[in-house]
């Protein structure tokens, strides 16, 4: 929405850049290492030969074979699996630190010590704190509270009131016992249920959100849907109540995901409810039904802590706290505060207390459908399965055989196998991403000349050998001073040498030079070759990364509606790894040791061409068992990676929900849960290991039949085919190498074939289907949109091209400078139309914005032209200037002003300063606070559109009616589109449009809404209570007289 894609990009870029630094480096010492496996071995024989010519030792074929032989077994041993395991040694105790460092953090302690129902004892309170002073953090210098002293005993509705930042929430978290004691005392005596401020919904039917590991009692919660006003909401869900939430329900409305949490705590059987904010999310009449029949109906017995910002609901409170800066700054009941001379009490009157008879209805309707139960946890036997489990989801009964006839739709929440989705050559795909042909071209000559090298070096030993064995075995004439080059003896002798040249005159001098320069080009080109391919394959590596990140950024919303963060996470985290690091590693053992095995069996083939024949046999066994495995592996492979990205989502969810999880004591049913993920992609893994284990055993069959063949067909027959001791020795060593080599090679070359199963991964997610843009940009003026003119002409949206219209049929008009408040029952299509604006989802019909449609501009450029406050405020972590100019376009000045203009105080200092850090999704930041800065964000950047949803949901009324003014004073010449559900809010605008399932049932003046007795508007008004209701009416007629220059 705020079209910030470039500053993330280049965080993510910068990120990127730095970790694939440290992974090339450590790939440049693995391709050393990989060199000198190649060039080590003959490097040591060299050195060997060199000494024995030095001390003039007869060089003879069963020396030099079987110090060939050793040397080889000794590399094997030494300069692979030794290294290897040194270098895996290292990896292992790097994240055996890294998991140490993890564990070693604090354990989280309660501080308080909570009673179960059974053992309660009537003397004492439900919660006692005593001159308590507490921080979110030890580390920290500041307290969230101090001084606090409170008593709640039992069945009392205790009201928590205050401004934004005041420490609200920081009392319920204390009563938690999730933040650190300073001093004082703390005692909580019952059992405890929590209702987050920030709904926490996970993915699962919205029956297991609301049930979250108590039993399923079809009475109790019917009940609690009622109380929680859900009924109709279950009505619009494609499978009612069994309807699958996406992950942090991306498929419900703020006020669906807000009453779906507030029902998951009343549904627990508790002695203490602590509601964090419960109201603010819904509009005045699902918060008055909220409110009457389930804070103070269902649960009329309890014991309630509440937390709101309406504070006019708290007349029939038993006690009120008014929070300042982590201090009681007074408390006491109704009547003793509207009383005092408190800024923030003053608040409490502005609303008539109920009469007799509403309340007698209230009381009447608890007391008739409380089923009064007390029920534990029971750990059911799938308890784990109460979140996003299909196999259990499934399996669930109901006593109702019209829920047994629904089916849950659970396509969209498995994870698809990536077979098929990817056409064309994987390998060469990898490659091609990093370099151009030539360059892939370049890497694989240097492969072959690297090997075509190692070959020369083997070859010339054999060589050398034989002919130091014929100048032994036979009396060659030696050339001396007094014989000459031309003498006949000698010529005759060269003649019947078998080599055929005068290779036989040689010196050993001459033999250590060639010797000696093969194996120093040997040494370049294996050097090079290993450089250059890590240099490949590294740049593959990034341009893959950098591809499916800008798929994934530019991806539709529907895409992040139905794939869970774990999932998008698990390519970026797992897949992205194996291809940045194995990958390369498969590569690199198996090209060497293919290419090895090639040169061997060549060497092997020039000293007996039968060989071939064996090869022939043994190669086609190899690659029939080779494919085979890889039909399997493949799959396997693909398995493993759907199976891993549950453990992430799951461990995701478990974090953003902790506090509620640790309020419902699950957990158990959390831990078992993950368990049950973990144990899933581990029998996959396991699948995948033994597998590859069976292959690796076969192939050690093949190479002992092959070598047994070579070495007695020797043993028989090297007499009659008349075979030297020197090729013997060559055919053998080259044979017990190959044997290794063959067997490593080819389970590499299915390691990378397996491997490549993450680049498919990968590649599928840059096939993601993206926004829709228009095929022809028209470029609008730089000063587009000047007067901030929208029209709405035959609109409709859906969120899915197959899917359902949300917005139909949408015909109106926005003047420029006009403010236009959006109203309708919670789920009535509000934010819908911001997002339809936004262009965030299918748009049907057309949307103009000052005579342009929006469907013929870039999107990037469309939304940087309108603001938004959203519902759900976003911080991310950085500092505070990042989060409000990231693009780094205004001066310092500007946003101090603007943070001044939101009102965000701190008598500190330590969160208004633009150096000051913002943690993670601005966890160090109330919710209200991080909705004043989103609105700092918009008064930044001064577009001529500014929409609000919801913007001031989680403020106090002060610093609301603070907003307001700001809003009307910096937009005064914007169009502004107001979403709201305190009424106060927008009962001053030009219009107000009203939505009822997506359809437009009203628009216009609110005081000419409120003439018609039978309009939506009028309802809604009259349902916010006589006292306010008089008080909008009259907001709404000074504005309109105002509007039509009228004087009072």
């Amino acid at each position: 929405m705020y079209a910030w894609e470039i500053p993330f990009a280049k965080l993510v870029r910068m990120a990127r850049k730095a970790e694939v630094k440290i992974i090339t480096k450590s790939s440049y010492v693995r391709g050393a290492y990989m060199a000198f496996n190649l060039f080590t071995t003959r490097l040591a024989l060299f050195g060997t030969l060199l000494t024995v010519a030095l001390m003039d030792q007869p060089i003879t074929a069963s020396k030099v074979f079987v110090i060939m032989s050793y040397l080889n077994i000794v590399s094997q041993t030494m300069s692979q699996m030794f290294v290897r395991g040194i270098s895996e040694m290292a990896e292992l105790l790097v994240a055996i630190k890294r998991l140490e460092g993890l564990m070693l953090n604090e354990e989280f302690v309660s501080l308080t010590s909570t009673r179960n129902n059974t053992e309660y004892d009537a003397k004492k309170h439900l919660i006692d704190l005593q001159n308590l002073y507490v921080k979110w953090n030890a580390r920290l210098s500041d307290n969230a509270l101090e001084d606090i002293n409170l008593t709640v005993n039992r069945g009392q509705l205790v009201g928590v009131i205050g401004p934004v930042g005041s420490g609200k929430s920081s009392l319920l978290q204390t009563i938690l016992g999730e933040l650190e004691m300073v001093s004082g005392k703390i005692a909580v005596n019952g059992t405890l249920s929590y209702a987050s401020q920030e709904a926490w919904v996970f993915a699962a039917t919205v029956r297991q959100n609301i049930t979250f590991g108590s039993e399923y009692d079809k009475k109790k919660y019917n009940d609690v849907v009622k109380a929680c006003a859900l009924e109709k909401d279950f009505e619009q869900f494609s499978n009612g109540d069994l309807t699958i939430v996406g992950d942090r329900g991306a498929s419900l409305s703020g006020g669906q995901k807000a009453r779906i949490n507030l029902a998951r705590a009343i549904y627990r059987e508790a002695d203490i409810y602590l509601l964090d904010d419960p109201l603010s999310a819904v509009d005045i009449h699902v918060s008055k039904h909220l409110y009457d029949l389930c804070i103070n109906g269902y649960l009329y017995n309890k014991t309630r802590v509440l937390v709101t910002h309406q504070v006019h609901h708290l007349k029939d409170a038993d006690h009120i706290l008014i929070l300042n800066n982590g201090r009681i700054e007074n408390e006491g009941n109704f009547k003793d505060l509207s009383n005092s001379d408190n800024l923030y009490a003053q608040l409490l009157t502005s609303e008539p207390e109920a009469t007799d008879e509403e309340k007698q209805k209230i009381t009447d309707f608890a007391k008739k459908d409380r089923k009064m139960s007390v029920r534990s946890i029971k750990s059911l036997a799938s308890a784990m399965s109460e979140l996003s489990i299909p196999e259990a989801i499934l399996a669930e009964q109901d006593e109702d055989s019209e829920e047994d006839e629904r089916e849950i739709k659970m396509k969209d929440m498995q994870e698809e196998s990536s077979k098929g989705k990817v056409k064309g050559n994987l390998f060469w795909k990898y490659f091609s991403a990093g370099g151009n042909f030539f360059f892939i071209i370049f890497v694989f000559l240097l492969f072959l000349l690297a090997e075509g090298a190692a070959m020369a070096v083997d070859y010339f030993v054999s060589f050398w050998v034989k002919i130091e064995e014929y100048k032994t075995t036979t009396e060659f004439p030696v050339e001396n001073s007094t014989s000459t080059l031309n003498s006949t003896d000698y010529v005759e002798a060269v003649k019947a040498s078998p080599f055929g040249f005068n290779a036989i005159t040689w010196e050993k001098d001459l033999f250590l030079y060639i010797y000696g320069s093969l194996i120093i080009s040997l040494f370049v080109l294996v050097f090079s070759r290993s450089m250059l391919f890590y240099k490949l394959a590294m740049m593959s590596s990034q341009k893959l990364h950098d591809s499916i990140f800008y798929s994934v950024i530019n991806a539709s919303m529907r895409f992040f509606d139905t794939n869970p963060g774990g999932r998008i996470l698990n390519r970026f985290s797992k897949d992205i790894g194996s291809v940045d690091e194995l990958l390369p590693k498969a590569i690199m053992d198996a090209s060497q040791m293919i290419l090895m095995s090639l040169g061997s069996i060549i060497l092997i083939t020039i000293v007996n061409p039968i060989f071939l024949a064996v090869v022939a046999i043994i190669g086609g066994i190899s690659m029939v068992i080779r494919h085979v495995y890889l039909k399997s592996s493949k799959n396997i492979k693909r398995l493993e990676g759907v199976m891993r990205s549950p453990v992430f989502t799951h461990l995701n969810a478990t974090i953003n929900g902790l506090t509620t999880i640790r309020a419902f004591e699950a957990q158990g049913i959390l831990r078992d849960e993950f368990d049950k993920y973990q144990d899933g992609h581990t029998s996959a893994w396991f699948m995948f290991i033994a597998a590859s284990s069976a292959f690796g055993l076969c192939m050690d069959m093949l190479c002992f039949v092959f070598i047994t063949l070579i070495t007695f067909s020797f043993l028989l027959f090297s007499e009659e085919i008349g075979i030297t001791g020197g090729d013997v020795g060559l055919a053998i060593t080259q044979a017990v190498s190959l044997s290794m080599m063959v067997q490593w090679g080819l389970r590499q070359s299915a390691e990378v074939a397996n491997q490549l199963m993450s680049v498919e991964r990968v590649l599928e997610y840059k096939q993601l289907p993206a926004e829709k843009q228009p095929v022809k940009p028209k470029e609008p003026p730089k000063s587009w949109p000047s007067r901030g003119e929208i029209k709405f002409r035959d609109m409709g949206m859906r969120y899915d091209e197959d899917g359902a219209l949300i917005l139909k049929q949408l015909n109106l008009k926005i003047d420029p400078n006009e403010k236009v408040g959006i109203v309708g029952r919670t789920g009535a299509g509000k934010s819908s139309l911001i997002s339809a604006l936004f262009r965030l989802a299918h748009v049907e019909g057309s949307i103009q914005i000052d005579d342009i449609d929006t469907k013929e501009i870039v999107l990037e450029q469309l939304r940087s032209k309108i603001s938004i406050i959203p519902q759900d405020p976003v911080l991310f972590s950085g500092t505070l200037r990042y989060n409000l100019d990231p693009f780094e376009e205004y001066t310092d000045d500007l946003l101090y002003k603007a943070i001044e203009e939101v009102e965000l105080k701190d008598p500190a200092n330590i969160i208004n300063r633009l150096e000051s850090r913002v943690m993670d999704r601005g966890a160090n930041y109330s919710v209200g606070q991080r909705q004043l800065i989103c609105l700092a964000r918009a008064i930044v950047r001064n577009n001529k559109i500014l929409m609000l949803d919801e913007a001031t949901a989680n403020v106090d009324p002060q610093t609301d009616a603070l907003i307001q003014k700001t809003i009307r004073k910096k937009f005064a010449t914007c169009t502004v589109l107001t979403v709201a559900h305190r009424l106060n809010t927008i009962m001053d605008s030009d219009k107000v449009l009203v939505m009822d399932s997506g359809t437009m049932v009203e628009f216009d003046h609110p005081h000419n809404l409120l003439q018609n007795p039978n309009s939506v508007f009028c309802h809604m008004v009259d349902e916010a209570g006589r006292g306010l209701s008089e008080q909008l009416r009259k907001i709404a007629k000074e504005s309109f007289l105002r509007h039509m220059s009228l004087p009072e």
